[in-house]
């Protein structure tokens, strides 16, 4: 190969090194790309926000598990009226 080729294959290695490390260095400070190439800040979640979100999604889950839960009053009731109403069609044959 001739010195030429091979300062080119290195030079093309480095700027593939570099442009990786510039992606890396834009992600880990939050910068973001658009379509045109226009580089911006990404904005920031607020902490105050974040714990919120957190809250809420932590009440979610209850509500879900209480939706859910066969042990519920709800779902009891339901229970003994499906095994009453199955005696009652016993009974009846």
């Amino acid at each position: 190969m001739s010195g030429w080729a091979t300062v080119a294959i290195v030079a093309i290695v480095v700027w593939g090194i570099v442009q990786i490390s510039r992606a890396r260095h834009r992600a880990e400070r939050g910068i973001v790309r658009d379509e045109r190439g226009n580089e911006s800040l990404a904005a920031q979640p607020d902490p105050a926000a974040q714990r919120e979100i957190e809250d809420l999604r932590e009440r979610i889950k209850v509500l879900e598990r209480i939706a859910t839960d066969g042990n519920s009053l709800d779902a009891r009731e339901t229970r003994a009226i499906a095994e009453e109403i199955e005696s009652l069609r016993q009974q009846q044959d």
